[in-house]
C-alpha cells in the first residue's frame, strides 16, 4: 500500500500552516508550527522573503490539500476528474468527495484524533457500514449510510474513552457517542468544510 513517508509536522512547515495531522499535539505548545514556523530545509531561517509564482501558489494548493486528507496524486486526480463530470461546481464537488471518504467521516466523528489515526482504524477492519465491516479507508459513504464501531471492538479501551463524550458534529452527520453509532444525514457543501482551503486554484492547475 503507498502512502506518504515524510514526517507529519516538516509537511505542516513546508505549507505553512497547520494541517492537524498529529491530533492533539497540533493545538499544544509542542506542535512545529508554533516551535519553529519556518520552511524546512537549510534556507528556511533566511530572511529573503519567499514569492510563488501563479503556478507555484497553484501547486502549493494543491500539496496542502493533498496532505491535510492523506491522499496520494493518482487518488487526487481522479476526485477532480469525477467532479469535472458532476454537476454544479468543480471545486465544490471535488471538496465534497474528497469529505466523504469513510476515514475522514470517521475522524469527523470524533471516533480518532487525526486522519491518519482514523485511516488505521477502518484498515484493522473496526468500523461498520450499514452493518457490514468495511477496511477501506477510501470508502465513499452516501446519504443513509450508518457508520458504527464494531460491537465485539466497542470494549477496547480506546473506544471506552470516546464513550459519552460530547463532540461538535458538523451538520451533515449525526452521531451518538454512547453507542458510538453515526449516520450520514446530507452531502457535504463548502459551507462544511472549514478548512482554509483555496480550491479555485487546483482546479486552474488541473485545467492548464
Amino acid at each position: 500500500m503507498a502512502r506518504t513517508i515524510e514526517p507529519d509536522c516538516r509537511q505542516c512547515r513546508r505549507e505553512g500552516c497547520k494541517l492537524f495531522l498529529k491530533g492533539e499535539r497540533c493545538t499544544t505548545k509542542k506542535c512545529a508550527m508554533e516551535r519553529r514556523p519556518v520552511i524546512p530545509g537549510q534556507h528556511g531561517n533566511s530572511r529573503r522573503r519567499v514569492t510563488f509564482s501563479e503556478y507555484g501558489s497553484q501547486l502549493r494548493e494543491k500539496q496542502k490539500v493533498k496532505r491535510m486528507y492523506g491522499v496520494l496524486e493518482s487518488q487526487f486526480r481522479k476526485y477532480y476528474d469525477e467532479a469535472e463530470r458532476m454537476k454544479g461546481v468543480t471545486g465544490e464537488n471535488m471538496l465534497s468527495l474528497i469529505e466523504r471518504r469513510l476515514d475522514n467521516v470517521v475522524y469527523r466523528m470524533g471516533i480518532g484524533a487525526s486522519r491518519s489515526q482514523c485511516r488505521q482504524i477502518v484498515n484493522h477492519g473496526h468500523i461498520t457500514v450499514n452493518g457490514k465491516r468495511v477496511n477501506i479507508p477510501s470508502y465513499s459513504v452516501k446519504v443513509g449510510d450508518v457508520i458504527a464501531v464494531k460491537e465485539n471492538k466497542q470494549d477496547l479501551e480506546f473506544f471506552k474513552a470516546i464513550k459519552g463524550i460530547k463532540v461538535v458534529m458538523p451538520k451533515w452527520l449525526e452521531f451518538d457517542t454512547n453507542t458510538l453509532t453515526g449516520k450520514i444525514v446530507a452531502l457535504p457543501s463548502r459551507e462544511d468544510i472549514d478548512a482554509d482551503i483555496k480550491e479555485q486554484l487546483i482546479i486552474e492547475l488541473y485545467s492548464r
